[in-house]
């Protein structure tokens, strides 16, 4: 038994939340066709044939032209309105299991924050954002190199999916980790 039973790291977070500037369902529906959902019977083939890592990685990256698939999402308004409450909102968890796996092989904690969460949604002014936790900062709480170094890639990645759905990124997304 190891003589550290508990470790606690506290770390901060920073939370994006992005005007989209489109409708939500307009948003949501780009989003869905820019994000495609992960092809879990491909997936359930390659386990099955234990293909190699390189055919795991031309796989995602068919699946994946901008880097990430969806593996869960749910409209979460929907539900909430059953209760009376007004608001649009699907919540994704969206990635890339051969991006993970780069930091996986350090500490499979990782897969706390992988794949990532992200949401569409209305806000109290009947502004459609995206909201989703600044990778970097998620993955920065592991204080291991390889592992910061690929949240900062995310960091990118995020960037370059709002700005492929249309999303005028504001220039603070590019200052401090993104940038490096």
């Amino acid at each position: 038994m190891s003589d550290q039973t508990f470790i606690s790291v506290p770390h901060q977070v920073v939370r994006w939340s992005i005007d989209t500037g489109a409708s939500f369902a307009d948003f949501r529906a780009r989003y869905e066709a820019v994000v495609p959902v992960l092809d879990t019977k491909r997936m359930e083939r390659l386990r099955a044939d234990r293909a190699d890592w390189d055919t795991v990685l031309r796989a995602a990256a068919d699946n994946a032209p901008h880097g990430f698939m969806r593996f869960w999402s749910t409209d979460v308004g929907g539900t909430m309105q059953l209760a009376g409450d007004a608001g649009d909102c699907s919540s994704y968890l969206m990635g890339n299991h051969t991006i993970a796996e780069r930091m996986y092989r350090h500490d499979p904690a990782v897969m706390l924050y992988a794949p990532l969460g992200a949401a569409i949604h209305r806000d109290e002014l009947g502004i459609t954002r995206f909201s989703i936790d600044q990778p970097s900062t998620r993955f920065s709480s592991f204080d291991t190199p390889e592992i910061t170094a690929v949240g900062e890639e995310l960091d990118r990645k995020v960037i370059h999916l709002l700005q492929v759905l249309d999303v005028p990124v504001p220039d603070t997304l590019f200052a401090g980790p993104v940038n490096q």
